[in-house]
Formats: structure tokens, sequence, C-alpha cells
């Protein structure tokens, strides 16, 4: 396997330059999602329905305030890889007095993850509960790979620099590379899990991250890609998924439409929304079979 270059961003009173050469660049999570030049998993997402460009271009350019449940999950990526942000205890089980606020919004200025501490205590058990985990611990192994590896590619049909953030690089050994990524649910049966792929189009970042470590000769083909799923509730149980094949060909057609999509609106500088003309709508079948066989 060849051995990709490591190197880390230039930068300039404008922000961070955009990435130009394939690699495995050394970039903080927030130097990885400021590249505007190239098109990772989620905005390859947001692109299609039941999103549009227009939502895609917005959520560029508009800042997103903290969530509770965004930053539980970074807090319980932070303890299972080994890096992230620093994970501080706030000794209140309320957030409501203006010196707990001002606390809090301290620890998110200088780049951590305010947590009660309950929820301290809830992400340690997590984390203490996967390294239980027959596969899991095995995946995220510290003596066998490297946590939040950013790499960067170009897509051959449409010339678009792509990218991808790695929870986890397994290091270069004989055998299948099989590249995981730690998710936090709120039901890790597998059932619940298939929707979840469905709801947020996880069979399009499995597509996304292999074709990421064939491009920059990590792996070939054979490379797989799982999810360990994780409650957010104990016990804390972990499941380990991989998708088929007919949900990998889905998200590899879903991806093609989407990388086609973003070269065209970059070169036209037009991000549509959901529709330019007058959309022609129909009641979804549920509402008319029902309708029909109670009213005519």
């Amino acid at each position: 396997m060849t051995t990709t270059v490591q190197a880390e961003a230039a930068t300039s009173a404008a922000g961070p330059a955009p990435i130009t050469e394939p690699g495995i660049y050394d970039l903080t999570n927030e130097e990885y999602h400021a590249d505007r030049g190239s098109l990772s998993s989620s905005g390859a997402r947001m692109l299609l329905p039941p999103s549009c460009p227009a939502l895609f271009r917005h959520a560029q350019d508009t800042p997103q305030e903290p969530k509770k449940t965004f930053e539980l999950g970074t807090a319980a990526h932070k303890l299972v890889l080994g890096e992230g942000p620093d994970l501080v205890q706030v000794d209140a089980d309320k957030w409501t007095t203006n010196a707990v606020k001002a606390e809090v919004a301290a620890i998110r200025d200088e780049g951590g993850i305010p947590l009660k501490p309950a929820e301290y205590e809830q992400v340690h058990s997590m984390a203490d509960a996967l390294r239980r985990h027959p596969i899991a611990s095995v995946l995220f192994d510290p003596a066998r790979g490297r946590p939040e590896q950013s790499l960067f590619w170009r897509d051959r049909p449409t010339g678009v620099m792509r990218r991808a953030r790695f929870d986890w690089l397994p290091d270069a050994r004989s055998g299948r590379l099989i590249i995981p990524d730690y998710k936090t649910c709120r039901s890790a049966e597998p059932a619940a899990l298939a929707r979840a792929v469905e709801d947020f189009g996880y069979h399009q970042q499995d597509d996304w991250y292999r074709a990421a470590a064939r491009a920059l000769n990590l792996a070939d083909d054979s490379a797989a890609f799982v999810f360990v799923c994780q409650e957010k509730t104990p016990p804390y149980v972990v499941t380990v998924v991989e998708m088929d094949a007919e949900a990998r060909r889905i998200g590899a057609a879903r991806n093609r439409r989407a990388l086609e999509v973003f070269a065209e609106c970059t070169e036209t500088g037009i991000w549509p929304g959901y529709s330019n003309e007058i959309a022609y709508l129909s009641l979804p079948a549920w509402a008319a079979i029902r309708d029909t066989e109670e009213y005519l």
C-alpha cells in the first residue's frame, strides 16, 4: 500500500486555504469543517432530497449554535477515540443561574464541552461499556490505529475535491481493512438502526469513506466500513453493523448524483431550493388510500 502524505493546511488572514492536493492532513475538527472548496459526506447528503442545495449553502454560511445532543455525542467520541475537546464537569444539575450560564459559556468559548455531573458520569460509563464489547474494543484499539484523520482526494468524473474525517484509521497491515465509525443512538436494535440509516443517509457515508480509502491507496475494493452504534442509556448496549450490497449500491448512486449537483452549483454559483417551477402535488399514497376507502 502507498503511504499517504501528511501535512498541515495553510492559513491566512482570510481563513484556511482550500486544500487542493490529495492526502491525509493533520487538521483540527474546526479546520476540517472550514474547508469550503471540498465536499464531505454530510454535505453530499444535504444536497439531495429531502434537502436541497440552498439549505446546504445556508448551513455552510451560518455557524451553528451548540446543541446538547451534539455535545454529548462529541464527549462520548472523545472518551472512545482518545482525541477531542476537553470535557469539563459543571457542578450544577441545572444551568439556570447567571453564574452557571457564564461558566458554561466560558467553557464553550475555550473549545471545551460543559457537562452536568450526571452527563459526565454517563459518557464515561458509555466508554467503559464499549471497551468491554468484544468487537468494538478491537476496532478502536489504540495500538492498531489513529483517531480523527482527515482525508482529501479528487473525484475524477467531476473534478470535485472530496473529503472525509475518519473517526478511526486502522494501521496498514495484511488482510481486509475495516474502517469503524462511532455513532451514539437512542436504540441499537438492528431494525431501529436500519431506519436511522435511511433517515440520516448512513449508506452514503459507507460508500464515501470506502471511496476515500481506495483513492488514497489505503485499501482495495474489499475494504469494509462498519458502524459501531451505542445507546445513550444504561446499560449502553453496543451493536456493530455493516451495510449490505444493495444499501451500498444505493448509497454510491446518491453520492454520484450529489457530486454532480455540487459541481454544477459551484460552476454556476446558483444553489437552488426544492424546485424552480410550480410543484404539482398529490396526496400521500396512504392518505389517498384511506380517503378512497372511506368516502368514495
